[in-house]
């Protein structure tokens, strides 16, 4: 039996998928960012657990995470949204999805992508954590803080440093894997092939 990170609750078989295909690798599609960004922001307050069960409702209600669509959603989709029971249903995260994602559009205009934004917040390669204990994770980092402000100052919501935090983490902007986890040394295989 392998081992894995200690946060992980390894009786939902979602949720270890999740970890072993997903968290910490390094992600440079525009549309996957956008989804980690829009669930990450809809998680605030909630367990990721939560989220990750929704998400293949918040990818139709959320055109599947198309920024161009997502950005172009009026007050009627927003009312339409409030009813979808497959997600969560508050009317601040709803609306800051729909501003993150034209805010996200105007990056895309001037960075050439979101991913060349994003990735510049830790040198374009990722950090690599020593993770011996659950002891050792932070929330926020200086990289999170950095990159949060400026996401507010370019108008996105519901993306504070710790919120941000978790999005470099599901991304691979961080290795935020246990030494001990299979993963771990997984991920920064594919470092080598990316970086």
């Amino acid at each position: 039996m392998c081992f894995r990170c200690e946060w992980l609750d390894t009786t939902k078989a979602d949720y270890v998928a999740y970890h072993d295909t997903q968290w910490g690798v390094p992600l440079f599609d525009d549309n996957a960012l956008f989804e980690f960004l829009t669930l990450e922001s809809a998680q605030a307050g909630l367990s990721w657990y939560t989220v990750l069960k929704k998400r293949d409702n918040y990818r139709n209600a959320f055109a599947n995470f198309d920024p161009t669509v997502v950005a172009q959603f009026d007050e009627a989709k927003a009312l339409a949204l409030m009813e979808d029971k497959g997600i969560i249903r508050n009317r601040l995260k709803i609306n800051a999805a729909i501003n993150n994602a034209q805010c996200f559009l105007a990056i895309q205009k001037e960075f050439g992508s979101f991913a060349n934004y994003q990735w510049q917040f830790v040198n374009n390669k990722p950090i690599v954590n020593n993770i011996n204990s659950k002891a050792d994770y932070q929330a926020t980092t200086a990289e999170s803080q950095a990159f949060a402000k400026d996401l507010k100052k370019r108008g996105f919501k519901f993306l504070g440093p710790t919120t941000v935090y978790a999005h470099m983490q599901a991304c691979g902007m961080v290795n935020d894997h246990h030494n001990q986890c299979f993963r771990k040394d997984e991920v920064i295989a594919l470092y080598s092939s990316l970086f």
